[in-house]
């Protein structure tokens, strides 16, 4: 697995009001909305895309108090919360990874949307909350 494997997948930013953010990112910055705001509940949020490019910017709203997306923002307020690559293969990666002593916040990934996924935590990606996305290959129906 070379760099060129790996791409940018979204950058996502934590906000306290998801209708100012989108706003600002829709009708300042002139950017797309990719679907509808939605809500997640086992992760306690609520989030919503815009196109930039190949990638995405993702908004976070915490829909709860007591989540780690709520504690975030509670703790450095609105901003930068995550980046978030995708992989071609995240179970060989995360076996890399912890292989290698990074700390890992998924030991194994998560699934939504047609996808999977792992955090990294910060300690070991340069202070940057990480995580990798893997696209759950489809199907095609007979």
């Amino acid at each position: 697995m070379g760099m060129t494997d790996i791409k940018l997948n979204h950058l996502a930013i934590v906000v306290d009001d998801m209708d100012a953010a989108l706003r600002f990112w829709r009708e300042s910055l002139g950017l797309t909305q990719a679907g509808d705001v939605q809500s997640v509940p086992a992760e306690a949020v609520d989030i919503a895309f815009l196109t930039l490019g190949d990638a995405h910017i993702e908004l976070i709203r915490p829909t709860t108090a007591d989540s780690g997306v709520a504690e975030y923002l509670a703790k450095r307020g609105p901003g930068m919360h995550h980046l978030c690559l995708e992989v071609p293969d995240l179970d060989a990666k995360l076996a890399q990874l912890g292989e290698s002593g990074c700390e890992l916040i998924n030991e194994s990934p998560r699934e939504r949307d047609g996808r999977r996924y792992a955090f990294i935590h910060p300690k070991s990606a340069g202070g940057v909350l990480l995580e990798l996305y893997e696209a759950i290959p489809t199907v095609p129906k007979e």
